[in-house]
This record gives C-alpha cells, sequence and structure tokens, in this order.
C-alpha cells in the first residue's frame, strides 16, 4: 500500500491496546471495537476469530474504550500492522469519518459492525435495528396493552439508538393517537451503560409518581439497571430488551423481563469476517454475497448492505438459545418458575 510504510514507521514506537493475533498466512483482518464492556462484543469477537481462522487469515484487534479520539489513533495503528481489511464498531458515527479517509487512502475496506458508519465506501453489516424495536414494542404491548410507558434509549451518538425509537413508535404512535399508550418519559443513556440506564429510570420514576406500567430499554444491560430501579421502588411491570445477553436471559425466564431480542452474535461475527475477507481480495461491496443498496441513515447516503434477522427470546421460546448453545439451561434457568417449559 502506498502509505503503509510511513504509517508503519510513525507507528512503531507506539503501544497500541491490542487483543491477541492469531498468526495465520493468508490476510489481515484489524478489528476496532468501540469497548469491550458489554457482554455481547466477546462473543462476536469469537466467531470473527474462528471464521478468519478457518479461512487462514490473521487477526488484529484494539479496544477504544469509547474514546472516539482514541478510535482514530487505534485504526492508524491497526493500518500500520498490516490490516488488509478493517472491522469497526464506532464509539461515535460522526467522528469516526478520518478513519475511512485513512483506510481509503491505503485502498483498505471498512466494514461498519453493528453501528452505521454513513459513507458510501463503508459496508454496512448489522442487525435489522427497526425491526428490534418494532419487536420489543410488540412484545411489551401485548403484555401491557395500555398505560404509562417509558422508553430507555442508547447513547444518542449511536444511529441504532434513533433506528430502534423508530421502530417502536411504528408500533406504539397509533396506540398513543388512540390514547391506549401515554409516554411519560424517555431519555438517552450515555454509552449504553447500565448505571447510566437505572439513573434515567430514577428520574422518570420521580417525574410520572411511580406511574409507569411498561418499559422499553433498547438493549439489555440498560434493561438490567431500568429493572433495578423499578424493583427499588416495588413494581413489576413488563420491560423488554435487546441483545440476549446471558443475565437477561435469566430475568425472562424469572420473569423479571419480558422479551430479550435476540441478535446471534456468532452469525454477525461470522458475516463480517466473511464480507471483510471477500473485499480485501478485492470484490466490490456491491458485488459481496448478499448485499443490498440501502439509504436509510440521517444523511441518506447509498451504501451497500447486509441485514440479519432477529429473535425474539420470551419464555415460551428460551429453548431456542438454549439449544444453540448460547446459554446452558442453568445459567438460564437458576431460579425460574416452574412453568418455563424450557427449564422443566
Amino acid at each position: 500500500m502506498k502509505r503503509r510504510s510511513l504509517l508503519a514507521a510513525a507507528f512503531a514506537a507506539t503501544s497500541l491496546t491490542a487483543m491477541p493475533v492469531l498468526a495465520q498466512d493468508g490476510p489481515t483482518v484489524g478489528v476496532s471495537w468501540s469497548n469491550f464492556q458489554e457482554e455481547r462484543w466477546k462473543t462476536d469477537e469469537a466467531a470473527i476469530k474462528e471464521a478468519l481462522e478457518a479461512a487462514g487469515a490473521s487477526y488484529i484487534s484494539a479496544d477504544a474504550q469509547l474514546s472516539a479520539a482514541k478510535q482514530l489513533t487505534d485504526i492508524e495503528a491497526l493500518i500500520a500492522q498490516g490490516a488488509d481489511a478493517l472491522i469497526i464498531l464506532a464509539v461515535d458515527k460522526d467522528a469516526i469519518g478520518p478513519a475511512v479517509d485513512a483506510a481509503a487512502a491505503e485502498d483498505i475496506p471498512v466494514v461498519g459492525y453493528d453501528r452505521l458508519i454513513e459513507d458510501e465506501r463503508a459496508f454496512y453489516l448489522t442487525f435489522d435495528n427497526k425491526g428490534v424495536g418494532r419487536i420489543i414494542a410488540e412484545t411489551v404491548n401485548a403484555a401491557q396493552p395500555e398505560g404509562n410507558y417509558a422508553i430507555i434509549k442508547g447513547d444518542p451518538g449511536d444511529p441504532n439508538a434513533l433506528f430502534l425509537l423508530e421502530g417502536m413508535m411504528e408500533v406504539l404512535q397509533p396506540k398513543i393517537d388512540a390514547g391506549e399508550v401515554t409516554i411519560v418519559g424517555e431519555a438517552f443513556t450515555d454509552g449504553w451503560k447500565p448505571e447510566n440506564a437505572q439513573r434515567n429510570m430514577e428520574q422518570i420514576l420521580t417525574a410520572a409518581n411511580n406511574e409507569v406500567d411498561a418499559v422499553l430499554a433498547e438493549n439489555d444491560g440498560m434493561a438490567g439497571g431500568a429493572i433495578a430501579a423499578l424493583s427499588a421502588q416495588g413494581l413489576d411491570v413488563p420491560v423488554g430488551g435487546q441483545d440476549g445477553d446471558l443475565a437477561a436471559l435469566n430475568r425472562v425466564a424469572r420473569g423479571n423481563q419480558t422479551v430479550s431480542v435476540w441478535k446471534n452474535s456468532r452469525d454477525l461475527g461470522k458475516r463480517a469476517a466473511e464480507i471483510a475477507l471477500e473485499m480485501a481480495d478485492g470484490t466490490a461491496g456491491a458485488d459481496v454475497s448478499g448485499a443490498e443498496k440501502w439509504s436509510g441513515g440521517e444523511n441518506g447516503v447509498e451504501m451497500n448492505a447486509i441485514f440479519l434477522d432477529p429473535t425474539p427470546i420470551t419464555q415460551d421460546n428460551l429453548n431456542l438459545v438454549i439449544d444453540a448453545g448460547h446459554i446452558s439451561k442453568e445459567q438460564a434457568c437458576e431460579g425460574a418458575q416452574d412453568s418455563v417449559a424450557a427449564c422443566q
């Protein structure tokens, strides 16, 4: 690559906080993680590593630790280390642009992983997040058709927070218009952190005099934070989340969480590795198997994308995640109700 040697020299003395490298003979794929605090990213990483190893490719990575500035430095360093393709889980959709520029200058393909990088040069791979929002709202509304709802939204810098909200509102708006549902509070949650979600939920409860009948949380960690706030007030109401976190699936089994929309991270990670390798080998984004044209981002940029289908997990189909090996029966069913079929 035309600037690779210069970058390598520039970063030779730089210490990159990177996760272990899988040494192989094929191409090298660099992965920039926004943070490794979320339980699910470890599952994604394992799937990426497995697919790369099977293809004879190498894996290098770095953890940006929720710092947009560090992520830019990390990506420059991954390029200097010889990455032939990049998979980027962006910290901030607006701050990631220089990283895409740096990759483009080296003719290195970029896969925007699970979070939108709205740039025609990046391939977008994710689940149908608007669909996830619809599923959360539909499932919670089936359990609580009327009343006061709270919405715990994700990080304001992550486009997924808005996609999820759009899906939720597709379900709720007709019910709001009909006077069946009232939104008594909603708040963005910095970093998608459970402790921030708990504070948001506490504030909503205070403002609503604890008159909250259902909660839509945009991920499982935040659902857990919301449930903690609800429990502190002696409230037990339907709560929805997503990601298939192990703790959330156990909450589903115990009846504390109504639904966790499972996005099989193994499928997403495997597909990301396959796309990265295809593009590293010279395949254009439009020619990647299964790619479609999509322009649903904030700026309407037309991109090549693939959307995987999510699966709602409730007490009725908890067996799906157990049978898939995502969680053991013991983990899922600890303290569960006797009526849960998967735990019998």
